[in-house]
């Protein structure tokens, strides 16, 4: 497996639009950390980003020896308005940026049966430039849980389509997100987060979730007993073979740095993947 940072690291858990850090500070701090790759989301580059700040991002992540693990265009897929899925049906800008940035991975989000026909479409499109799309485990779409993702992969059918297992959606969705989660999905990811959160009736965050409604919850430090476990998940990773990447997909927490947020990720999956 190999180790990623999402550059959510710079964002807050309440603002997808915009960094607390410039990628020129952020990508040498990730190397130094340890981190091979960064996830790239719209608060750092999106599909609207000019070709020259493009070529100027790339040079920098070719300068600090990163790669890039998978592209959200915009800030509607970071946040899963109802106009994420409006990438599927544009595809083209998206694996534009990928190729653009040397990654071979773009996130999409399925929100209804409606958006299926242009899930296949575009991972045909991604095929033929040598990409893959994959769905994250995610409230609001139509992988809530782990038999839905399955359903999903089914119903795309297409060798570039993948999923992106992520346990905190899981766990607010009310499913499974454990071990055996990650076994039935195994043959199917393409890609893994991990952002650590306990569930909490008053909690300062909500999942709108279609399984059980609104979902409060808490993020909580990465090795924080009260939440997720890491290091069962990276170990039942193992135990599957899979040997993609693991993203550290965490928000800033309050009154926590960028840099206090790196050091923790690094700390904790460092010692895992």
């Amino acid at each position: 497996m190999k180790l990623s940072l999402s550059v959510r690291v710079a964002e807050s858990s309440t603002r997808k639009d915009r960094a607390e850090m410039p990628l020129e500070e952020l990508a040498p701090l990730a190397r130094a950390a340890g981190f091979r790759a960064l996830s790239m989301r719209a608060s750092a580059v999106s599909v609207d980003t000019k070709p020259d700040r493009l070529r100027d991002i790339r040079a920098l992540l070719d300068r600090e020896g990163l790669g890039v693990s998978m592209v959200t265009g915009n800030v509607a897929l970071a946040a899963n308005t109802p106009a994420a899925s409006d990438a599927l049906r544009d595809i083209g800008p998206h694996l534009d940026l990928a190729e653009a940035l040397g990654a071979k991975l773009v996130r999409v989000m399925i929100r209804t049966a409606d958006d299926i026909p242009h899930a296949q479409r575009a991972a045909d499109q991604a095929a033929e430039r040598g990409l893959s799309i994959a769905q994250q485990t995610h409230w609001g779409t139509l992988c809530e849980t782990v038999d839905q993702a399955l359903d999903l992969v089914s119903a795309v059918d297409r060798p570039g389509f993948g999923i992106t297992f992520e346990p905190a959606n899981l766990l607010g969705c009310g499913g499974e997100y454990g071990p055996d989660a990650i076994a039935r999905l195994a043959p199917h990811l393409a890609n893994v987060y991990f952002q650590n959160v306990r569930l909490n009736p008053d909690g300062a965050h909500c999942f709108p979730t279609r399984a059980k409604g609104d979902v409060r919850l808490d993020y909580v430090a990465l090795d924080d007993p009260s939440g997720m476990d890491a290091a069962e998940m990276v170990a039942a990773l193992k135990a599957s073979g899979y040997d993609g990447w693991v993203t550290v997909h965490q928000p800033l927490r309050s009154g926590e740095t960028v840099a206090d947020a790196v050091e923790e990720a690094a700390r904790v999956f460092g010692a895992l993947v």
